[in-house]
């Protein structure tokens, strides 16, 4: 029996030590292991052994039978064998594998105080387990007893603790155990050096992250995508462009798969080199592989936008985002907040504020962005009101945000406000060297400056000369002339000065606020100073543009003895002249700078010619013509156009021709308005072959002849009465492709209705209604006056008819044409009934109205109807020389002699002269 007993227990254990490799493989025949194990067991002559309960262990484990495995190693030590690393490394495997850590560590701590040794294969089952469960500060420590028991790390250990290291912070020590495992040479796997690369890139040491990746290319190891996108952050980090390019080439050769993450560096590294095109199409070749998924996208495509300064696209972006149902972080909020704020979008702005405000305190960048805007867009009380909730709510405030909120409080004079928030900035140890802030705290929270600097405790060189712009906005603004001039020379102490002081002004200047202006001007230049040519040209332009011409020639006297008064200076104080209607002294002022030796430019001297001849002043014009050609001055085609025009305008034309040849001699190459100007000159002294010449050469020399060349010489050719070659050139002109507007075509029509030709204007009406151009009052003008010529009368009236009907209401203009052709041809009673047709309109007749009526009267003998009428109107006609002499006339024919006396005497009293060669009924018929 007992033999029987032995041999199944032999049986028993050689079974299970041949089966242990396949058990260990297959974790199902743990139920045959069991039944074996419960066999043996159950033999009396069996003695226990630790082997068999290792394998045991294994198989329990290796399924998760915990409990199973517990009372298994309670049953080996019941038994009393002596567990060795073998069960016990099973055990804590079993552990590891199920992710029982504060069991896995009791029991590892079990094992150390009974000195056993672990396997390598444990530590590491142990490590991989906890770092797993990210629990690196365990992994790190366990690492360390390994290392303090001896134990030797192979390949796959260092790799799980360079990992954990670099995730729990301790980076040098990762890199220390990374050098140990290549000298060990184990080849690090390209997971270790993309985690490597990655901490060195955030860490700023670009060199060492690029060594690590020359290091692994030297091992022939293909870097991964996330390898790439940590060179590809180096690069665009480091601005290092044309490496990134390298990169993305390297990646196409060894076919790496491109990710969203890399999409997305390619489209800032794009919007870096300002290729912006490139990045949107990047970013639409993303969406249309289905890879576009990660807000930092969206974000990062945005921002390109706002960098090349089109929120219209950004915010294209930012609504894509929302239709697409993507999770906005803070971060989303803030660059919506900047897209609203570069498209000026005020209530959205104030919106997505509020949305960030949510998520925390707003972000001193993006309170920025919103004072800015409310800045931009002149809101000065919201601003004030915003930074009093950002004061309540303790937002913490950078540089920037300090400096706009100072600026806001210089300009509104806020001086108590900005003591306090300069006292809490200070209280920061990082501003204690910031020039900015500092200067703000030594000046308003402090003795007034002069005294510290007496005292040796400031100097120039330690004060930010922007600061004390503010500081003087703000002493301007509280009228406090005394820090002003403090503060001011303070300021021409220090560098730059004179730059923060042109902004100053500059700033007073756009928001149009002359007063202080005036008061920092004034301070300036009683310390001897003056601020640079171009900002006191702008003082003097806008005090001219204001009409105050008092208060510039003040500016200007102040600089005019200066030897650094120049050009620009004396430009402003002409064009200052000028806009106050004083052509004479802007003249003056002209050769005053000339005798100095200043070249004021072709532009002075053609504004001067134009407002002396706009306002009169021909002969002076003309002097400084003769001037300017005297003294061989340069000048261009636009001043030589100005001077020809002028002399049209003063009707010296044989002048402006010979302006027109000095051009030509000069070299100075004519424009089209040259040939335009001088085609009217010639026109107006009736040289109308000189005028056509002029045409021709502008049309030969290969300019575009415009509309106005064309009908510029159509009208001369009209005044000419040669209507066949106005309409040939109008005509040609149409052929060349330019479309005759309005203006062209009233030319042509007038033209035609003068000569009474109403068929040539019919047809031109129906040709411009053609053209898209609509009917107006002019146009119906003419129109009736060449029915009048052609004595339809009917049709005049028609015309007048229809004018009413297309809402267009007919003037006193148009009835006395219908007047004056009845009262021509001796109609009275045609010419009383259109009279009293106006009347009844409600138009107020006007002294060409009465002189028809009264011409006809007198014309045709109608001496009762005459003397009735001149009576009818005599007390709302104004004084006039026909209307008086006529009554004269027909009350001296009627015999009416005091009539005709009292008349006359009222002619004498108003100096109007009598009319002798009137004669009642001139165009009677002689029976």
């Amino acid at each position: 029996m007992v033999f029987s007993f032995l041999l199944l227990n032999v049986l028993c254990l050689t079974f299970l030590k041949r089966r242990k490799v396949i058990m260990l493989l297959s974790p199902k025949t743990w139920t045959l292991i069991d039944c074996n194990y419960r066999l043996v067991l159950e033999q009396l002559s069996y003695r226990p052994s630790v082997i068999v309960y290792t394998i045991v262990l294994r198989a329990y484990g290796q399924v998760g039978k915990i409990k199973l495995t517990e009372q298994t190693f309670l049953e080996m030590l019941e038994a009393g064998c002596e567990p060795d690393e073998v069960a016990c490394g099973t055990m804590l495997c079993t552990y590891a594998r199920w992710g029982r850590h504060k069991a896995m560590q009791s029991f590892y701590s079990a094992v150390q105080e009974r000195g056993i040794t672990l396997s390598t294969a444990v530590y590491n089952f142990m490590l991989s387990s906890l770092q797993k469960k990210s629990l690196h500060e365990k992994v790190i420590d366990l690492w360390r007893q390994m290392v303090d028991k001896g134990v030797a790390p192979d390949r796959f250990t260092y790799t799980v603790v360079i990992h954990s290291l670099v995730k729990g912070g301790l980076c040098e020590e990762a890199f220390k155990a990374f050098d140990e495992m290549k000298k060990l040479e184990f080849v690090p796997e390209e997971a270790t050096y993309s985690l490597l690369i990655s901490s060195h890139t955030k860490d700023g040491k670009w060199q060492d992250a690029l060594n690590l990746y020359e290091d692994m290319r030297s091992r022939g190891i293909v870097p991964s995508n996330y390898t790439c996108a940590s060179l590809l952050t180096l690069y665009y980090k480091n601005e290092d462009y044309s490496q990134a390019l390298s990169l993305f080439t390297e990646m196409e050769r060894n076919k790496i798969a491109v990710d969203e993450v890399i999409y997305g560096l390619l489209i800032r590294i794009y919007g870096k080199l300002g290729l912006y095109e490139d990045a949107q199409r990047t970013f639409e070749e993303i969406d249309q592989l289905g890879l576009l998924s990660d807000e930092k996208t969206y974000l990062a495509m945005a921002q390109v936008h706002l960098n090349s300064g089109n929120a219209k696209r950004a915010l294209d972006i930012i609504e894509m985002m929302k239709s697409r149902d993507i999770w906005f972080s803070r971060f989303a909020y803030i660059v919506s907040l900047q897209c609203y704020v570069m498209s000026e979008n005020l209530d959205a702005a104030e919106v997505t504020f509020q949305a960030l405000a949510k998520t925390g305190l707003p972000d001193s960048g993006s309170c920025n962005d919103m004072l800015r805007l409310y800045i931009k867009l002149n809101l000065t009380g919201r601003a004030k009101k915003f930074i009093v909730q950002l004061r309540e709510d303790q937002v913490a405030f950078d540089e920037e945000l300090y400096r706009t909120v100072v600026r806001i409080y210089c300009k509104e004079g806020m001086l108590e406000d900005i003591g306090q928030l300069t006292k809490e900035m200070v209280t920061n140890d990082s501003y204690k060297d910031n020039k900015f802030i500092q200067t703000f705290f030594k000046a308003i929270c402090g003795e007034p400056l002069r005294h510290q600097k007496v005292k040796g405790n400031v100097a120039s060189n330690q004060l930010d000369s922007t600061a004390l712009g503010y500081l003087l906005r703000l002493y301007l603004e509280c009228k406090d002339f005394n820090n002003l001039e403090e503060i001011l020379k303070l300021l021409l102490e220090t560098a730059g000065s004179m730059s923060v002081l042109t902004q100053l002004i500059s700033n007073f200047l756009k928001e149009g606020d002359l007063s202080n202006v005036k008061a920092l001007n004034d301070q300036v230049v009683r310390l001897g100073c003056s601020v640079d040519d171009a900002t006191i040209a702008s003082i003097i332009g806008i005090y001219g543009k204001e009409q105050k011409l008092k208060q510039a020639q003040d500016v200007f006297t102040a600089v005019a003895d200066s030897p650094t008064c120049g050009k620009l200076i004396y430009n402003s104080m002409i064009d200052a002249y000028i806009k106050c209607g004083k052509p004479e002294a802007a003249y003056s002022l002209y050769k005053e700078a000339f005798k100095k030796g200043h070249d004021l430019g072709a532009i002075a001297i053609s504004k001067v010619v134009y407002s002396l001849t706009t306002s009169g002043k021909h002969q002076e014009a003309k002097e400084m013509i003769h001037l300017s050609f005297q003294d061989n001055l340069e000048l261009d085609t636009v001043a030589y156009n100005t001077f020809i025009k002028a002399m049209l305008e003063a009707g010296k034309l044989n002048f402006a021709t010979s302006i027109y040849e000095h051009m030509l001699s000069k070299g100075v190459s004519p424009s089209i308005q040259t040939y335009n100007t001088l085609i009217s000159v010639y026109g107006r002294g009736r040289k109308l072959d000189k005028a056509v010449e002029m045409f021709n050469l502008a049309h030969s020399s290969g300019m575009t002849l415009d509309e106005k060349a064309y009908m510029n010489l159509i009208c001369y050719y009209g005044k000419a009465g040669k209507r066949d070659e106005a309409f040939s050139l109008f005509t040609r002109m149409q052929e060349e492709g330019i479309n005759p507007g309005m203006v062209s075509y009233k030319i042509m029509i007038n033209m035609y209705a003068s000569a009474g030709l109403c068929d040539e204007v019919e047809k031109l009406i129906e040709a411009m209604q053609r053209d898209g151009c609509s009917l107006d009052n002019s146009t119906y003008l003419s129109l009736i006056q060449a029915y009048t010529k052609c004595l339809k009368y009917a049709e005049a009236e028609q015309t007048i008819s229809c004018m009413r009907r297309m809402g267009i209401p007919p003037t006193c203009a148009h009835f006395n044409l219908l007047l004056y052709a009845f009262a021509n041809v001796g109609m009275m009673s045609e010419a009383e009934r259109v009279y009293k047709e106006l009347i009844t309109t409600g138009i107020s007749p006007d002294l060409a109205c009465y002189r028809a009526m009264l011409r006809g009267y007198i014309d045709y003998g109608l001496v009762e109807e005459g003397i009735n009428f001149f009576e009818q109107i005599r007390d709302t006609a104004e004084p006039d020389k026909y209307i008086m002499s006529a009554a004269v006339h027909i009350y001296k024919y009627a015999g009416k002699e005091p009539e005709a006396s009292s008349v006359q005497d009222s002619m004498n009293n108003f100096g109007i002269p009598f009319l002798e060669n009137l004669k009642v009924g001139a165009k009677m018929k002689i029976p």
